[in-house]
């Protein structure tokens, strides 16, 4: 049988209640865009990526609307058995599309993944990355394949502008909590820790060193 991979997607943030409730927003209003693309380990992953996140920017206006918007890379044909297992190969897919990226890393954020400023740069524009597969330990990461969600750091830095940053973040952490019965330990605000700790899902010991170098 044929798999509809953004009816699943669709379930897995809608009809579970997902605690992300720009992620559902972006759902509902059909503002997402999926990619299928196999195995992350495919020598066109990175490069499709590259050239559906330019896709995604052309199509998405999202310099002067307050919805929210997300690319999602899907990897059906990926097994992953671990946590660890997981952490490495996304990590291995950024150091891929940077290495092919032509563009000048966003000057609004940190290239550098120890800085606590860092954010990943894509076609010259900031992304926060969730990193999501089934056998991740946190609930509101368990998605049907493993995937990568892009989303511009930019939105984020509306929502503080707009003066709503901390509702909609203390929302999702109290469903969050009452899902899972504790929020995520590894997120924190852009600014006071690196969010490279916080993309692959897993919670990471203090000595993490992140497997990402910049050209």
């Amino acid at each position: 049988m044929e798999r509809d991979i953004e009816l699943e997607f669709k379930a897995f943030i809608l009809q579970n209640d997902h605690p992300c409730v720009m992620a559902q927003s972006a759902f509902e209003h059909d503002q997402v865009m999926i990619k299928d693309l196999g195995e992350m380990r495919s020598l066109n992953a990175a490069q499709e990526i590259i050239e559906g996140l330019e896709e995604f920017l052309r199509n998405f206006d999202t310099d002067t609307k307050k919805e929210f918007y997300s690319f999602i890379a899907v990897f059906p044909q990926e097994t992953i058995d671990s946590e660890i297992e997981f952490e490495k190969k996304p990590w291995m897919l950024l150091n891929q599309i940077h290495k092919l990226d032509e563009s000048e890393w966003d000057n609004s954020v940190s290239k550098d993944p120890e800085n606590n400023e860092f954010s990943f740069s894509i076609s010259g524009r900031a992304f926060y990355i969730v990193g999501m597969h089934p056998n991740s330990s946190r609930f509101a990461r368990q998605s049907p394949y493993p995937s990568i969600a892009f989303n511009l750091h930019s939105q984020f830095e509306k929502l503080r502008e707009d003066g709503v940053f901390k509702v909609v973040r203390n929302k999702i952490r109290q469903r969050d909590k009452a899902r899972q019965g504790t929020i995520n330990p590894i997120l924190k605000d852009f600014g006071s820790d690196s969010e490279a700790k916080q993309y692959s899902g897993r919670a990471v010991k203090k000595d993490w060193k992140c497997p990402f170098h910049s050209k």
